[in-house]
C-alpha cells in the first residue's frame, strides 16, 4: 500500500503565500504522475496542478502564474508553493499520486488526508 501525508495548510490573508507539501510512504514500486487537487464547499473536486516524473507540469488556468509545483522524486515529495492567494483559493487541498506498489501490476490513483487552506478577504 501507498500513504500520501499532506502539510502546510492554514490560514492566510489575501496576497499572502503559503507552501502545501506531500510526502508518500510505503511499498512504492513507482509513481508516475502527481498532483494537487482542492474542493471548496459545495462544489466538486477540481485540479490544480500535476507534475510527471519528468517534472512537466500543467495548470488550472485559474492557478497559472501564482502557484508553482515541484517534485523530488528520490523522496517521492510533492510541493505546491502559492503566492498572490485569493478567497477564491479557499478549499481543502488534497495531494494524489499515480503510483504502483511493489505488489501490483497496474497503477493506482491514490490520496492525502486532505489540508485546508483558507484565504481571507
Amino acid at each position: 500500500q501507498v500513504q500520501l501525508v499532506e502539510s502546510g495548510g492554514g490560514l492566510v490573508q489575501a496576497g499572502g503565500s503559503l507552501r502545501l507539501s506531500c510526502t508518500a510512504s510505503g511499498s512504492i514500486s513507482s509513481i508516475n504522475v502527481m498532483g494537487w487537487y482542492r474542493q471548496a464547499p459545495g462544489k466538486q473536486r477540481e485540479l490544480v496542478a500535476v507534475i510527471t516524473n519528468d517534472r512537466s507540469a500543467n495548470y488550472a488556468d485559474s492557478v497559472k502564474g501564482r502557484f508553482t509545483i515541484s517534485r523530488d522524486n528520490a523522496k517521492n515529495t510533492v510541493n505546491l508553493q502559492m503566492v498572490s492567494l485569493k478567497p477564491d483559493d479557499t478549499a481543502v487541498y488534497y495531494c494524489n499520486a499515480n503510483a504502483r506498489s511493489t505488489s501490483t501490476w497496474y497503477f493506482y490513483p491514490y490520496w492525502g488526508q486532505g489540508t485546508q487552506v483558507t484565504v481571507s478577504s
